[in-house]
């Protein structure tokens, strides 16, 4: 066993690093250095492998392809990993998270996805581009290269690769119209200016394979005619524009990049722009205006960017994930790719499951797959153990599902059909104890903050909807309040101008479809079904639970609980902040959360309808 060689992958993606995984890989590095002639081991930094859950993540495999990954690894658990493992050939089993034929579970959470945009991350080291070729990089240029622009185009149409920035526009059409529109100087960008809530797809392909991306926007520049490219990411991103940048460098010393590429005549720049953390900025031509120097505030459309975008040139906006596919589409053929999806929801989509869900992180799944499927095969189910009751999808501003429609597909035609949309790509898990007008009253007040305030609809709109559901879930709604925030949830997606407050609306108007029951408790009884709404509840102390051992007293910011050591405590439930951390220190469950409906006649409030 001493002679065996290994190879040690440890993931170096932003949620790998904030759990501690540097440390991890400095333990490894230490150690070998140490054992250098016990041990023969590669140490390799990677990125995101998708399973965030389970961070700091450890991967080592053999040349025999042997592979075992290791979760929530410890800089003290090095020690054992070596001298079990790699010296003794014995996997270490309550580290273990994952080896083929482990655990049915896990090999369906595997087996269930098909890795396309995500077929590196984890895999490669994104810092070194050698690792990149190593894995077929560049190939699809190399290919678009030979067969030529109209060709590159017509690959992609054959493919049905849509935007998966959330429109769901066709690609193809997309490079088409900017190929034919006139001009010497056309440009191509990549909209990394990822603000949904809860979403990190762009981030770790960004930080796990930023050359897919830089690659993608090579073909996208030789199909239309560009000889300029901008990388617009958000500044929130250090460690994605760090690698980034070492990949632009790479990739110019190895004459991807610049001046003739590859012999071909083709030249094309790239730079990278970062963005202030706009949310309006992921719209297209409010980032246009942002990279040009400007203050980042949609336009009115036409004319489109494929006809008159950056500087006024024909400019062609594509997002990550969707540049992370071309280099494999040009690479194994339109086919390969459209073999999975539907009719017209073709290949696959990456998300970042999220909120109650046992296995949070990246996924990537055929476009078809279902909502169970994603949440119960992929994502492991509810973490706490109580009911599903819903998703999200799209962010803030996409539709809330219940899970009485768990069946529905994952493709843009059926979320269409429901009242959601695709979006980026965040999906937001919901158990039971989720109340649904909080969850829309939520994300109405970011897409509320992040409104530019250019159009009246988007600006005076989401202040008129946030203030009629502060009030429901105060308790002081009305019955009217309900036609009202239908008539103007829709006057609100008509009228304004850009997709910011067209789909602003979705979450509130979805949630009063699918969960009108709530609205109604809260307005009819000023009940909070779910106990969430902080005007609604109350917290209590059962005295023949309550042990006295003051722990509730001690986290109370606001001294609302009382006692003596050993005697039951009390809670002023007119000082108590709801904050819920007394809850969650008690060892002894002796601390309850309340909500009690009340009758109309009690309440003093018009209850009409």
């Amino acid at each position: 066993m001493a002679n065996r060689k290994y190879t040690i992958k440890v993931g170096l993606a932003s949620c790998g690093i904030a759990a501690g995984a540097q440390q991890v890989y400095d333990a490894f590095a230490n150690k070998l250095s140490q054992d250098e002639a016990a041990v023969d081991a590669d140490l390799i930094l990677t990125g995101c492998l998708g399973m965030c859950y389970c961070e700091p993540l450890v991967e080592i495999s053999t040349s025999t392809h042997e592979r075992y990954l290791y979760g929530n690894v410890a800089p003290h658990d090095v020690e054992r990993i070596i001298a079990q493992h790699l010296r003794g050939g014995e996997p270490v089993q309550d580290l273990l998270v994952y080896t083929p034929g482990l655990d049915p579970d896990m090999d369906r959470y595997f087996g269930k996805q098909v890795r396309i945009a995500l077929q590196n991350c984890g895999v490669i080291n994104p810092e070194a581009i050698a690792s990149y070729l190593a894995a077929g990089g560049y190939q699809g240029l190399q290919k678009a290269l030979q067969i030529g622009p109209e060709a590159v185009i017509e690959e992609l149409k054959a493919s049905g690769l849509r935007g998966r920035g959330g429109a769901g526009f066709p690609t193809w059409l997309k490079w088409s119209l900017t190929r034919q529109a006139p001009g010497e100087v056309k440009y191509v960008i990549c909209n990394a200016d990822e603000g949904d809530p809860g979403a990190f797809m762009d981030r770790s392909i960004l930080e796990s394979d930023p050359h897919s991306v830089i690659e993608g926007m090579l073909i996208a520049a030789f199909a239309i005619g560009a000889c300029k490219g901008y990388i617009y990411c958000r500044a929130e991103y250090p460690l994605a524009i760090k690698r980034l940048r070492l990949a632009i460098r790479q990739a110019e010393a190895c004459g991807y990049l610049g001046g003739d590429i590859l012999g071909s005549g083709f030249s094309f720049t790239l730079e990278i722009r970062e963005g202030a953390g706009a949310f309006v900025c992921g719209e297209e031509t409010a980032l246009i205006m942002s990279v040009e120097g400007k203050r980042g505030m949609p336009r009115f459309r036409p004319p489109y960017p494929s006809e008159k975008g950056l500087f006024g040139a024909p400019t062609s906006i594509n997002n990550v994930e969707t540049f992370a596919n071309v280099p494999r589409i040009l690479e194994r053929g339109a086919a390969a790719y459209s073999q999975y999806g539907t009719e017209k929801s073709k290949g696959t989509k990456v998300f970042a499951l999220a909120g109650k869900v046992k296995r949070g992180g990246l996924v990537e799944i055929p476009m078809g797959m279902t909502i169970n499927e994603i949440v119960f095969d992929i994502g492991g189910g509810i973490a706490t153990g109580k009911a599903f009751k819903a998703v999200q999808t799209g962010g803030p501003s996409g539709g809330c599902i219940p899970a009485s429609l768990g069946d529905t597909p994952v493709d843009y035609e059926s979320l269409g059909r429901i009242g959601a949309i695709m979006g980026s790509g965040g999906l937001l898990v919901m158990d039971e104890d989720t109340c649904m007008v909080d969850v829309a009253k939520y994300f109405l007040t970011f897409a509320r903050g992040e409104s530019c305030g250019k159009c009246t609809f988007c600006r005076i709109g989401s202040e008129k909807l946030l203030e009629i559901l502060e009030r429901i879930t105060a308790g002081k709604g009305t019955a009217e309040d309900l036609a009202l925030i239908k008539n103007l949830g829709e006057a609100v997606k008509t009228g304004s101008m850009c997709g910011l407050g067209q789909t602003m609306p979705n979450p509130v108007l979805t949630t009063l479809k699918y969960f009108a029951d709530e609205y109604a408790a809260h307005i009819h009884e000023a009940y909070c079904p779910a106990k969430q709404c902080k005007a609604l509840i109350s917290y209590h102390i059962d005295p023949e639970l309550c042990r006295g051992c003051g722990l509730c007293a001690k986290v109370c910011a606001v001294k609302a609980i009382s006692g003596e050591l050993r005697k039951p405590y009390t809670i002023d439930s007119a000082v108590c902040a709801r904050c819920g951390l007394c809850v969650q220190t008690c060892r002894f469950g002796a601390i309850s959360v309340e909500s009690s409906p009340k009758s109309a006649a009690s309440l003093g409030v018009a209850q009409n309808g």
